[in-house]
């Protein structure tokens, strides 16, 4: 009987921490941390979106900057095989 008795206080006292949940306070302060999270990643996403964009607008300006020299650089020599007497294409 002891032994019967033992068990179930054991299983009652079990069952009552098993049941009591988080409070209400960490169960918020769980959710902030969450939502402060998913904030943080958000927030990351939005500045390496930026920085790629930048990175690709410098890329672009840099190619037109090269592109716009090459077309010098042909102008001029065509203009300077022209002043020779070279064919004009």
């Amino acid at each position: 009987m002891k032994k019967v008795l033992s068990i179930v206080t054991i299983a009652a006292i079990t069952a009552a921490f098993v049941a009591c949940g988080p409070s209400k306070e960490e169960m918020e302060a769980k959710e902030k941390a969450k939502n402060d999270s998913i904030a943080a990643v958000e927030k990351a996403k939005q500045d390496s979106v930026a920085a790629a964009e930048a990175e690709a607008a410098k890329v672009a300006e840099a190619t037109a900057a090269r592109i716009a020299d090459s077309t010098r650089v042909a102008d001029s020599t065509a203009a300077a095989a022209t002043a020779k007497g070279g064919k004009k294409k």
